[in-house]
């Protein structure tokens, strides 16, 4: 059910980015459902359709892949299981725009050929793994066995560098539908190029700066019905954030009370720091009020749309 598009072994991460550019991998399928806790539907889209700059593997992945053989030769060694890794990138044949390239696949004596997924989480996310896995691994093993067919998978994790875990997880096709289901529509924004539906992300205001980065002036249209409902969650927002931003300054406030002169102060587990930092900043007024002719030769004139909203008069 899935064929080999690329071999990944020993490929350069620049490569193997581009590769992925070509569909739907599985660490995107919490993004698709909109879900993941790192980026935002918007945001994918940007990357599958190459408007986003290269960035560098963080710290986190980097590890995550250096622990991968780690990971799997434990799972080995706990569980007597061995595990094949071959460095390739799966495309299904059913549904091409779907990739996976899994960390390794074994044999279950009831399910036969069954992926194996190795994840490596901080010691703060060992709650997650306690009865389940958490909700974006779920669907990214899902999304290997509706590229794969397989019909089980195996999930194995170090957790803070001291705790390992494994779990087996069977195949869901309601779940494995849902997704087909969301990744074409996902996939149709792609190749189109038409973005998503705008969400609150950083990624989506970004790219609405830089779609619409001028206003016609005095230009005016009449709004669609859908816009009071935003404009009622854009109030209600506002309210809320400035409740929010009350209690956050009155704690703050409190914790310098009882900081005074000290530099810093534990509560628990968490360490609150109050430090005197100096900096040297240009006083741009003073500058061109005394030595106009040099202040308008470093100037820089920057221009941005600023977004309010205020009762029609």
């Amino acid at each position: 059910m899935a064929n080999i598009l690329a071999v990944t072994e020993n490929m350069p991460y620049e490569d193997w980015l581009e590769w992925r550019k070509k569909g739907i991998g599985g660490s995107d399928a919490s993004v698709v459902c909109g879900i993941s806790r790192y980026k935002s539907p918007v945001e994918l889209w940007l990357d599958k359709t190459g408007q986003l700059p290269y960035q560098e593997a963080g710290e986190a992945a980097y590890w995550g892949t250096q622990l991968e053989t780690l990971v799997r030769a434990e799972f080995t060694k706990r569980t007597g299981i061995e595990v094949e890794h071959k460095g390739v990138l799966l495309q299904s044949e059913e549904y091409p725009f779907m990739l996976a390239n899994l960390d390794g696949t074994c044999e279950h004596p009831d399910y036969g050929t069954c992926i194996f997924e190795a994840k490596t989480a901080s010691a703060y996310k060992a709650g997650e793994w306690d009865d389940a896995i958490p909700d974006e691994y779920q669907l990214q093993i899902q999304h290997y066995m509706a590229v794969t067919g397989y019909k089980a998978a195996y999930i194995a994790v170090l957790i803070g560098g001291n705790t390992f875990r494994w779990k087996l997880v069977e195949r869901d096709e309601e779940l494995i539908s849902m997704l087909i289901e969301l990744e074409a529509n996902f996939w149709d924004h792609v190749r189109m190029n038409t973005p998503p539906a705008m969400d609150g992300s950083a990624a989506s205001a970004k790219f609405l700066s830089e779609r619409f980065p001028d206003s016609v002036p005095k230009s005016q249209i009449i709004l669609p019905d859908t816009a009071a409902d935003l404009i009622r969650q854009y109030d209600t927002a506002c309210e809320q954030l400035e409740t929010i931003t009350e209690q956050k300054q009155e704690a703050e406030n409190k914790l310098k009370e009882l900081l005074g002169e000290n530099e810093v102060g534990t509560a628990g587990d968490r360490i609150i720091i109050w430090k005197s930092v100096s900096q040297e900043r240009l006083d741009s007024k003073t500058l061109k009020a005394e030595h106009p002719a040099l202040y308008q030769k470093y100037a820089n004139k920057t221009s941005y749309r600023r977004f309010t909203i205020k009762a029609a008069s």
